[in-house]
This record gives C-alpha cells, structure tokens and sequence, in this order.
C-alpha cells in the first residue's frame, strides 16, 4: 500500500516514466509509426498529470504547504548545493512553460494541423525530457544523496 510520504518516490516513478514514453515516442514518429507515436505522448501527457496532481496533494495536503529543504542539518558540499539549486530552478521554471507548451501540441496533433505540431513539437519534447528527467533528479539528491533528517525514508 502507497502511503503519503511515499508520494516523492510515486512522483519521481511518474517523472521517469513520461521521459520513457516521451522517448519511445519520438523513436516512433522517427520511423513513421504514427499510431504508437500519438499513444506514447497521449500516454506521457496523462501520466504527466498524474504526477502533477500528485505532486500538488503532497506538498499542499501532506506536507500543508512548507517546502522540502535541501540537506537540512547536513554538511552538504556547496557544489553539491549550487548544483541542486540550479537543476531544481531550470526544471521548476521549465515545467512551467512545458505544461501549457505540451497540451498546445498535442491540441494541435489531434486536430492534424501537422505542420504546426511539428515545428511547435521541437521545441516542446527536449524541454518536456529534460523537465521529466531533472524531476528524478531533484527527487534522488533531496531524498537519496542528501536525505534531511526526519525526511520520509524511499
């Protein structure tokens, strides 16, 4: 049974499988698979909201709001830290731009304006990738690498 503090791990398991999907994906479209293609972003925008949804319950619900804080109480190198932070603030303000960017081309997929979904996807999946895969790498360094004392144990 998944109990609430093991939603990081949840998400960090959503995160990780959209990037797969989106993967799977383009390899698809690149050999003309059109059917797989649309079923594997379908399926990473889907899961892309559940994680997103998840993530919200946790740290509105679960977690009232407070922050998660990096290597609390550790002695955390600062190249350790820097680096957490800069992955965590392209991927945070990423993930605001490729939520909007990834229902707008699949809107624009789905009603075959192709040129369009196109020129817009080239731009939507490198960023969508890197937002999936730096989500499993805050989740790692925040909950694996520097775990704060007190913090759930994945």
């Amino acid at each position: 049974m998944i109990g609430q503090n093991d939603l990081p791990a949840v998400n960090a398991v959503l995160n990780a499988s959209s990037a797969f999907l989106l993967v799977m994906g383009y390899v698809a479209i690149r050999r003309r698979l059109i059917a797989i293609h649309k079923t594997c972003m379908l399926a990473a925008l889907t899961v892309s909201t559940l994680f997103l949804a998840s993530y919200l319950y946790y740290h509105l619900v679960v977690r009232r709001g407070q922050h998660t804080e990096f290597g609390k109480d550790l002695n955390v190198p600062e190249m350790v830290r820097f680096l957490y932070y800069a992955v965590l603030m392209t991927h945070t303000a990423l993930a605001a731009v490729v939520a909007p960017l990834a229902l707008y081309t699949a809107y624009l997929g789905l009603r075959g304006r192709l040129e369009r979904h196109v020129r817009i996807a080239r731009w939507t999946l490198p960023i969508w990738l890197y937002v999936s895969i730096t989500g499993v790498a805050v989740y790692w360094m925040l909950y694996q690498l520097y775990p704060s004392p007190g913090a759930p144990v994945q």
